[in-house]
């Protein structure tokens, strides 16, 4: 692990987003939340926050950390996407990345859990890091120059 001992304390915060296409029949399931297993976005949406507290316990060298806050959020920009938007903050010497990023990979593959008996055909898309900031590096935000 990085030691982290001599940084200070910052306000950081990190936002990541996962898109999952799926056949343009289960969309409306999911939205509607009607689907056989129940609600899909609550249950994705509590998935990304449990993961987002065992972070340190599924990438070996990141610090464990005390967040403050996680949000989940979905759009659908069209009648085959769902998009997760994840975002996490804490007062902490080093950044949260990583927790950004599980959110949605876990909150995705929640959704893919339980859609997977109506469509077959379901894919995870574009996990990235959409901003981050605090810390050293100052703010980061995708497709800004």
């Amino acid at each position: 692990m990085v030691d982290v001992g001599d940084k200070p304390v910052a306000r950081r915060l990190a936002r990541a987003s996962a898109t999952v296409r799926m056949a343009a029949e289960t969309l409306p399931l999911v939205l509607g939340r009607q689907t056989k297993k129940g609600d899909v976005l609550e249950v994705a949406r509590l998935a990304g926050i449990m993961a987002a507290k065992r972070t340190a316990e599924l990438i070996p060298l990141c610090h464990p950390l005390a967040i403050d806050s996680v949000a989940v959020d979905f759009t659908s920009p069209d009648g085959e996407t769902l998009v997760i938007g994840g975002t996490v903050a804490v007062e902490a010497k080093t950044g949260v990345e990583m927790e950004a990023l599980t959110v949605v990979s876990v909150a995705a593959l929640t959704v893919y859990d339980m859609c997977k008996s109506v469509d077959h055909g379901i894919t995870i898309e574009r996990i990235q890091l959409e901003e981050k900031s605090g810390g050293h590096s100052g703010h980061w935000l995708r497709g800004s120059t």
